[in-house]
């Protein structure tokens, strides 16, 4: 077969979920670590879907390890293709939260903070993410769902 460049261009694409919580007009945004991938930068909560998982049920899997949440996925409001220089493609699923029970935890990231739609730029987020933020401040996502994801 190919060099392993080949092999990486050529690899399965991987499917990851995010989802976006808001509550009184913010959304929920993580910082990653400072070691490890993509250090300090910003994203939406969620992970990759495991073999076999559904994506809303691999979602409502993370934010649970990662915020100590049980969620109620709502649906799929934006996707996104994009490949990291040298890594596989992925294909990353954005779904509202319609609804949540218990108190957010932050198990895993650098910080976690509540954003206004409209300061979403200012922050440095995961390039997969970036095409998401402008249709947020512009309320093209999340207006139709932004009075039941409150709860």
């Amino acid at each position: 077969m190919g060099t392993g460049a080949r092999a990486v261009a050529q690899g399965a694409r991987k499917t990851v979920v995010a989802g976006l919580l808001l509550r009184e007009n913010r959304l929920l945004i993580c910082q990653r670590s400072p070691e490890g991938e993509f250090p300090n930068q910003w994203e939406f909560p969620g992970g990759k879907i495991e073999p076999g998982e559904e994506p809303p049920a691999a979602l409502r899997r993370e934010l649970q390890e990662e915020l100590g949440i049980t969620a109620e996925i709502g649906e799929e409001v934006f996707h996104v293709e994009h490949q990291y220089p040298g890594r596989n493609p992925i294909r990353l699923l954005f779904f509202a939260v319609a609804g949540y029970s218990g108190a957010v935890e932050n198990r895993v990231f650098q910080q976690v903070r509540w954003v206004p739609p409209l300061e979403l730029a200012q922050y440095d987020f995961l390039e997969a993410d970036r095409s998401l933020i402008g249709k947020l401040a512009s309320g093209e996502i999340l207006r139709l769902n932004s009075e039941k994801s409150g709860k």
